[in-house]
């Protein structure tokens, strides 16, 4: 249990505090459309009223946190500046892209509950309208206003139904910006699904930037005043607990009941989201700048099945392990910025990044470095690049800890290159054990980290340490032809997938046995896991960290965003 609060009790309070807020708003703003100067427009509308002004306070606070989960910049500057005093505090912004898609469900929510209320809300007032009975109190409502048409409650003026139906929907603020808010709405969260996000980079890197038509259409959505209730001086003159059953007699001589005035709430979704679109712009104005400091690509390696290494410099740059850089290439595409894993060491004099091509941009940066071409590139015929970052990671915590479990799943192994360079280079400063863990489907798309392994593994054996680094590499996957040629050349010295001393092992691990054996041997210590990997073994490592900790031994859990 302790060891659960250790690894989850502050996401959880956090994420507990978020949805009680939620509540709170939605619960506050639905009380306060039951009072008594909105019971005029209940008459009209019933309870759709406050169904669609509760969401509307919660969409407001949700858009307000939207933005901050994605100042990469900010981010790092708390992380580095809080990592210090709690080392669980700085994890949490880690998690950062968890929350931010956690509060876009929230917004996508509220956001039907809202427009489903509206829809109820046009239809009520049409019906108001329609049904011209002056003996009902909805119509004589709806005809307050008709002449100087100030101080109307019933948005729709007209009785002609082709009439409201256009009216409510294109009303030139409300309904205008709440189909623009929509339909934006739409299209960045379904783009955003993992199977478009991994296959279609492009759809979903620029559906995501119609955030600028949704925040716009935000902020003046407010601004039609289509919902209003009875102004505060309006009241002394209609008490509408005294006068809503006099109705006939409003305005008449010798009547202690004047006619309603009515008027909408001023615009106030521009106070929620003023700071974070300010913060926002901040962080975009900073990496425009740091994107137009000279990179110079000082190398370029072209490894196995069509994976790029290029290796750059950049003046004032420093990075920690395992932090990543957003890189554009302007003879590519003069918007796109795609994420890559930094995979050289801080102690190196240059920074690095293995480009597994994959999509169009990457197949267009690999041919501009010349990977279709035999002859090797002139350093002036390279592409430009710009950089932006570095960002921080769980894996800048891997040196926090005694011992440490590194888990790599396929193209996740990319972060661990960084740490295990890192690691052999403070091999002397630091008493420090590695276990190491490679699942790949197949090792041919990554043979780039095999390489990486056996110049480690031939400096571990220059300098007689042998025991410094524990590695173990599991094939998940493979074909019947493959494994008939591993069984012939399983008695060679290396092995036939690899390369290395180690052997490659066939299957998964059994991970109960792996923390069983690792608590045994290091009692009294606090073991470091991360993970690069999916959802599913990030549950089936997190759940060991829990059952196998206990008092002298703690398993901490960190994942990398994969």
């Amino acid at each position: 249990m302790g060891n659960f609060v250790a690894n989850e009790g502050l996401s959880i309070f956090v994420i507990l505090v978020w949805l009680g807020i939620n509540a709170y708003l939605f619960v506050q703003f639905y009380m306060n459309f039951l009072v008594k100067r909105w019971l005029y427009t209940r008459v009209l509308l019933g309870q759709a009223l406050p169904w669609a002004r509760a969401p509307a306070a919660c969409l407001n606070f949700n858009c307000m946190l939207i933005l901050l989960p994605v100042c990469r910049n900010l981010l790092s500057f708390l992380r580095g500046t809080i990592q210090c005093c709690s080392r669980t505090a700085a994890r949490q912004l880690d998690r950062n892209l968890t929350f931010h898609k956690l509060v876009a469900y929230m917004i996508a929510f509220h956001t039907a509950v809202h427009i489903v209320a509206h829809l109820f809300n046009f239809e009520f007032f049409m019906d108001a309208q329609l049904n011209r009975n002056t003996s009902l109190l909805t119509f004589v409502l709806s005809e307050i206003g008709t002449g100087d048409n100030a101080s109307f409650l019933n948005p729709i003026r007209t009785n002609e139904t082709v009439s409201c139906c256009l009216f409510m929907l294109m009303t030139p603020v409300s309904g205008l910006t709440g189909v623009a808010i929509t339909l934006a709405l739409i299209l960045i969260i379904s783009s955003s699904m993992e199977v478009i996000r991994r296959s279609y980079f492009e759809v979903f890197w620029y559906t995501h930037h119609l955030f600028v038509i949704f925040f716009i259409g935000l902020v003046f959505h407010g601004y039609g005043r289509i919902v209003r209730g009875q102004t505060f001086a309006s009241l002394d003159t209609n008490d509408p607990d005294v006068c809503a059953d006099k109705f006939e007699e409003w305005g008449g001589n010798g009547s202690n009941c004047a006619v309603p005035v009515f008027a909408g709430n001023p615009p106030g979704t521009w106070k929620w989201v003023v700071a974070p679109m300010f913060l926002y712009v901040c962080e975009r104005i900073i990496r425009i700048y740091r994107s137009h400091q000279k990179v110079v690509i000082t190398k370029v390696v072209m490894h196995p099945s069509k994976t790029l290494e290029l290796q750059m410099k950049k003046k004032g740059f420093r990075m920690e392990v395992g932090q990543y850089v957003f890189i554009q290439c302007p003879s590519v595409s003069r918007l796109e910025w795609h994420p890559f894993t930094l995979t050289s060491a801080p102690e190196e004099d240059y920074f690095s990044a293995h480009i597994r091509i994959v999509g169009d941009w990457t197949q267009e940066l690999y041919e501009a470095c010349g990977g279709d071409k035999t002859e090797p590139q002139e350093a002036w015929n390279l592409p430009k690049v710009a950089i932006d970052g570095p960002f921080g990671t769980a894996s800048e915590d891997v040196f926090r800890y005694e011992v440490v479990m590194l888990v790599g799943a396929g193209i996740g192994v990319t972060p661990f290159a960084s740490i295990l360079k890192s690691v052999w280079y403070k091999r002397i400063q630091n008493n420090q054990d590695i276990y190491f863990y490679w699942l790949c489907p197949e090792t041919e798309a990554f043979e780039w980290f095999a390489d990486l392994l056996q110049s480690l593994e031939g400096q571990m054996a220059e300098k007689s340490m042998t025991d410094f680094l524990s590695y173990n590499i599991y094939l998940t996957r493979w074909k019947e032809t493959e494994a008939a040629h591993f069984r012939v050349h399983h008695e060679a010295e290396n092995d036939p997938i690899t390369g290395l001393k180690q052997k490659t092992l066939y299957g998964k691990p059994n991970w109960d046995n792996e923390f069983t054996n690792i608590a045994a041997k290091h009692p009294r210590s606090k073991v470091g896991v991360f993970l690069c990997g999916p959802p599913g073994l990030g549950k089936s490592l997190e759940k060991q960290c829990l059952s196998h900790s206990a008092a002298d031994v703690k398993f901490i859990f960190n994942k990398e965003n994969f």
